[in-house]
């Protein structure tokens, strides 16, 4: 763990956010739906601010902690849009909780300085990265809810329990893994042929490249078998978790090995 005497301003803003979702997450059950959302607008914003604050300084630093807390403040933003523009879709106030811990992380667990050699270029390929590991946690969940919608369908519970339906969940399941696997694509390309460039070494089977080339086959496999064969259900969220765990490993937990355990 990354401390200093006195709490950063970073931190204090990711504490703040963590409380704000822990209140949006106690108060979901409430009979007006402001206080929550309120709540989670403000965490939102103490989130994203704490996100700046800690990147955007004279030694920006970037490992495990940063990557959840970037991740999980995009993936609430994008299903908070998705919420909006489909008003069936029912909240699930455990992303919040889940946003709070990584907001924590990333202010707890900063990782390494980004050194000043790097190539500028070193920015469009995290960003296309992270953009990937949004769009797949993004998928994640929708699998779950597909799950779990496809339970309650077989229950003979009413489809207004159960949000949007079983087929409008699995399009966007698959939607979102398309997208996951254009950007995780270029993220690859990009760390094969402008590797020097980027982090100043060339292409290398490490831990990181091979996890990622895992996940990405894992991804592969479970499109292809959509297209071809029009795989769904179980084995298609399964495969897509397999792949989600092995893309997770492949950076936030090959940094997390270096930056905590090996510390």
């Amino acid at each position: 763990m990354i401390l200093t005497s006195a709490p950063t301003p970073s931190l204090l803003l990711a504490i703040a956010a963590a409380l704000a979702y822990g209140v949006a997450a106690a108060c979901h059950a409430s009979a007006s739906p402001h206080p929550p959302r309120m709540a989670l607008l403000l965490a939102w914003l103490l989130h994203g601010l704490s996100i700046v604050l800690e990147l955007w300084t004279t030694e920006p630093r970037f490992g495990f902690g940063p990557a959840l807390s970037v991740t999980a403040w995009l993936a609430l933003t994008v299903y908070g849009i998705e919420y909006h523009l489909l008003p069936r879709l029912q909240p699930h106030w455990w992303l919040a909780l889940c946003a709070a811990l990584a907001a924590l992380l990333g202010a707890l667990f900063p990782g390494q300085p980004l050194q000043g050699q790097h190539s500028p270029w070193m920015g469009a390929h995290l960003a296309l990265g992270i953009a990937s590991y949004c769009l797949f946690a993004i998928a994640v969940v929708h699998g779950w809810m597909m799950q779990r919608a496809e339970k309650r369908m077989r229950a003979g519970t009413a489809a207004e329990e159960t949000g949007l339906p079983l087929l409008s969940l699995e399009n966007l399941t698959f939607r979102f893994a398309q997208a996951g696997f254009v950007l995780l694509t270029a993220t690859l390309l990009a760390g094969l042929f402008f590797g020097e460039e980027v982090y100043g070494r060339a292409w290398s089977w490490r831990h990181k490249e091979v996890f990622s080339v895992l996940a990405w086959l894992s991804f592969a496999g479970l499109l292809l078998a959509r297209w071809r064969h029009g795989l769904r259900g179980k084995k298609a969220v399964r495969l897509l978790n397999i792949g989600a765990l092995l893309l997770l490993l492949a950076y936030a937990g090959s940094r997390f090995v270096i930056e905590v355990l090996m510390r």
